[in-house]
């Protein structure tokens, strides 16, 4: 299954002016993993790039029934100190998802980092927006690439 698979990882913040470009280039990139062979797709349930990936392959299961999407969750409160409008997202994606793991029932410190490790542990590439070489992101494509995943970098600098 892991040749069938890809995640996600990227910032949870997002400049307004990539948010122009951004949305279409990993809908984009979800298709071309589509044509790859790629039908299982692993998310965090993170604000912004996460939820940009869980929407985007959302979008393309549409047209291809066989893609699911699955959810990796760091913990079952995740969302508790979330605003409405983003804890509402957050629970529409997750009653969309085809499935969800929970890597913990309560936060701890790591939680976050062994949810992407699990990601990429079950993946054979990642899709990534990375404009840093600090943070959970940095570390998770620095992981992907010692556990020879194929990536595909999405960030596009000005």
């Amino acid at each position: 299954m892991k040749e069938k698979t890809c995640c996600f990882t990227g910032h949870r913040r997002i400049p307004k002016e990539h948010m122009e470009w951004l949305p279409q280039q990993l809908h984009q990139a979800v298709l071309d993993m589509i044509e790859l062979g790629v039908t299982r797709f692993c998310c965090g349930g993170a604000m912004g790039f996460d939820t940009l990936a869980e929407r985007a392959v959302i979008a393309c299961r549409a047209e291809n029934p066989e893609i699911q999407l699955c959810l990796f969750l760091p913990c079952k409160e995740q969302a508790r100190s979330w605003n409405a409008a983003a804890r509402k997202e957050y629970e529409e994606i997750l009653a969309m998802a085809d499935s969800v793991v929970y890597v913990s029932d309560h936060y701890y410190n790591g939680c976050m980092q062994s949810r992407n490790r699990r990601m990429v542990d079950e993946s054979a590439y990642c899709i990534s927006y990375l404009y840093g070489a600090t943070g959970g992101t940095a570390y998770t494509v620095r992981y992907a690439v010692k556990k020879d995943c194929q990536i595909v970098s999405l960030y596009q600098p000005e």
